[in-house]
């Protein structure tokens, strides 16, 4: 695994991680969710590492300050822990996935790019796909997506740290940490959390709350895979019919491949192996033009 640096129209430069080289002629450009980085997700690694011994480069994308490690104190355990974003900017996802894709497309010259998100990931190549004019991308593979505001509504602290984050922007403090992880999970900053809230062009998987858009969805050009855990805690009763949902408002849902990974939850937690090994199967699915099942 080697560190890639890519630098987007605004001068940010982004760090993200590549498994493998441009002697392969595939390439999966993987969006990360919030809080996720290569080095605090093992599904990222795995991945990763996994495709790159099938001759498949994989390069993990991270976001807005997703590849900074953040340090802090987990009182219920009294063990330090590391997260990747806690400060992004969502008004930016669709010029830092179009710098990744760009990059591998033309300046590292990969026939095949094959895009895919995990999490949050997920929404925001759903939102380059359908509003990109351009094609490099001949393949997707969507990974536990998330309807923001039914998340919004389930997660713990969440009324709590959209107030006081409301607070401490208005009195000049948005850049501020604030005191308690965000969700239960992420320690984030006022304006970070505003912006997810506020993050429009990321509520297009509105299945359970019905509060968004789904043009982009239908807009997507190329053919792909919705991958789910069978016990996807974010997804509602059936994470299943929450993907196959989301197929159905693409414009050509049958070639499409809706899958479920058996027992794993939102975040694939001890199945990252089983993940690893659907996107290769996927990836080499598309390449061989062959149609395929899954269970």
């Amino acid at each position: 695994m080697d560190i890639l640096k890519v630098t987007t129209p605004r001068g940010l430069e982004l760090k993200g991680a590549i498994f493998g080289d441009d002697t392969n002629d595939t390439a999966l450009v993987m969006l990360t969710g919030i809080c996720s980085n290569v080095f605090q997700n093992e599904l990222l690694y795995t991945t990763g590492r996994l495709l790159e011994k099938n001759g498949i480069t994989c390069i993990i994308a991270h976001a807005h300050d997703s590849f900074s490690c953040f340090a802090y104190t987990d009182f219920s355990t009294g063990k330090q822990k590391h997260a990747g974003t806690f400060n992004d900017d969502f008004n930016m996802v669709y010029e830092d996935v179009e710098i990744y894709v760009k990059y591998a497309k033309e300046q590292m010259g990969f026939k095949n790019i094959i895009l895919g998100g995990h999490s949050l990931g997920s929404n925001k190549i759903i939102h380059y796909l359908g509003n990109t004019p351009d094609d490099f991308v001949d393949y997707f593979i969507v990974s536990s997506p998330v309807d923001i505001m039914h998340w919004w509504k389930i997660m713990p602290n969440i009324d709590k740290c959209f107030d006081m984050a409301k607070s401490w922007a208005e009195t000049g403090r948005g850049d501020d940490l604030l005191p308690f992880l965000f969700g239960g999970f992420s320690p984030m900053t006022a304006n970070t959390v505003l912006g997810f809230y506020n993050a429009d062009n990321l509520k297009n998987c509105p299945v359970l709350s019905n509060e968004g858009e789904t043009d982009s969805l239908y807009n997507i050009k190329p053919n792909g895979a919705f991958v789910i855990g069978a016990k996807d805690s974010v997804t509602g009763e059936s994470p299943k019919a929450f993907m196959e949902a989301l197929n159905n408002w693409t414009k050509d849902p049958k070639h499409n491949t809706v899958i479920e990974v058996p027992d794993a939850s939102h975040i694939f937690y001890g199945k990252h192996k089983e993940y690893s090994e659907v996107v290769l199967k996927c990836i080499k699915s598309y390449l061989h033009k062959n149609d395929f099942a899954l269970v």
